[in-house]
């Protein structure tokens, strides 16, 4: 991995207080593109948003300044979802999308909310089950937006949404779970760990491991006390024949997790590099 870049992303996400969402955002771009200057991507955007800035006076509101931004960003630039490729890794990357104006719901939820914020109105991410939302906050009241779209979604609307992620969870019933418990803003740190699971999904069902073990490291460094993202560092490096480093990796997980669901499994598999190693 380049220690480089990874010691970059390091210091973009160590601290809570000062967490530059969007800045650390572009830079997980750097392990598909290592040439990316991240610099130029944020300048980009502030040229966007200086074109959307100038069309306001002193005397408009944030509902104004709500609308305009809609407008401006679905009508004029065109930015969408990419349904032609949804599973292209390059829509979760934002300059990518600035180019492509195609994205998923977390990149052009990211851009829209740095958009909003360099214009003076709060707007926040909401790590919603199988489709990440925006809230914008207004004097009138909250607004949860789709990112896709800048559709306003009602109530009756995001528990339709919900239903079948409660369904497939075993939430109904009596255990139903209520609407407002997923609508909650979620943190930089939350969000750029879904931003990055969503690549490592990508890239997990494509099978291609040097780019999964790049968003691993990352995974890593954001989330230190989740051990479960130690563990699938190890079996990426596994997968690309890293044996030391995948063992490192698989014996410190089961040092932390020794009564885990896959303990045994993740034994066997040390066996099985072990035997590697010996051969070699």
């Amino acid at each position: 991995m380049p220690t480089k870049q990874l010691d970059y992303f390091r210091s973009l996400v160590a601290d809570d207080a000062h967490f530059p969402l969007t800045e650390a955002a572009i830079a997980v771009g750097q392990h598909a593109h290592p040439a990316l200057d991240v610099q130029h991507v944020l300048d980009e955007i502030d040229a966007i948003a200086l074109k959307l800035k100038v069309r306001f006076t002193a005397e408009t509101t944030d509902l104004q300044k709500l609308q305009y931004l809609k407008y401006f960003f679905f009508q004029e630039l065109h930015f969408g979802l990419n349904t032609n490729d949804y599973y292209d890794p390059e829509n979760s990357y934002i300059h990518s999308l600035i180019i492509n104006r195609r994205g998923i719901p977390i990149s052009l939820a990211l851009l829209f909310m740095e958009l909003g914020n360099q214009i003076g109105i709060q707007v926040r991410g909401i790590s919603f089950p199988n489709h990440f939302l925006v809230r914008v906050s207004l004097p009138q009241g909250e607004v949860v937006m789709d990112p896709t779209t800048g559709s306003s979604l009602s109530k009756n609307e995001l528990q339709a949404m919900l239903d079948p992620y409660l369904d497939a969870q075993g939430y109904r019933g009596e255990l139903t779970l209520p609407l407002s418990l997923f609508l909650r803003s979620s943190s930089p740190r939350e969000i750029l760990s879904r931003f990055l699971r969503n690549l490592k999904a990508v890239y997990s069902h494509q099978d291609r491991w040097e780019r999964l073990l790049s968003i691993q490291e990352r995974l890593v460094i954001l989330l230190p006390d989740e051990v479960e993202e130690v563990r699938d560092r190890g079996l990426a490096f596994s997968q690309l024949d890293y044996i030391r480093p995948a063992m490192h990796d698989l014996m410190f997980y089961l040092e932390k997790s020794p009564s885990a669901k896959d303990a045994e499994e993740i034994k066997e598999h040390l066996e099985d590099l072990e035997k590697l190693l010996k051969e070699d």
